[in-house]
């Protein structure tokens, strides 16, 4: 396997809006994240879902696009951000009382990530989340 410190520690990826973008950006997410050797990539994989699926449902109009942008920072954090153009920041809430289908996707990028957060953008926002000491090289 080639050294993956030597590789690009940046990814990106463009999600249409359909049924097909949140499978697809996993699909990218787990290609990226095996050639880097993540720690955790279970765990990071569930926080790409999520939050696809939330700039989708809640960011993305019709005609639009999300970016997943994949980061490697140097003190090996992996940095996950989802860019999308819809307005709002979205924030943690606790689910329903038997609300089985949605509500949990914050919850669940804060119990996993040990960071998360949302920027601004013109237009949108970005939706972020941090992995520490992501990597073992």
């Amino acid at each position: 396997m080639n050294d993956p410190t030597q590789l690009p520690l940046f990814g990106k990826r463009f999600g249409r809006r359909s049924s097909k973008a949140v499978p697809l950006a996993r699909e990218f997410a787990h290609r990226t994240l095996a050639v880097w050797q993540v720690r955790r990539a279970d765990d990071v994989l569930l926080c790409v879902s999520e939050l696809a699926t939330n700039a989708l449902r809640h960011g993305v109009p019709p005609g639009r696009e999300f970016l997943l942008h994949l980061w490697l920072l140097e003190d090996r954090t992996l940095r996950v951000e989802v860019h999308d153009s819809g307005p709002g920041f979205p924030r943690v809430l606790a689910p329903a009382v038997g609300e089985q289908e949605s509500g949990r996707g914050l919850v669940l990028v804060d119990a996993l990530a040990d960071k998360w957060g949302v920027g601004e953008r013109d237009p949108g926002k970005v939706v972020w989340c941090e992995f520490a000491d992501a990597v073992a090289w």
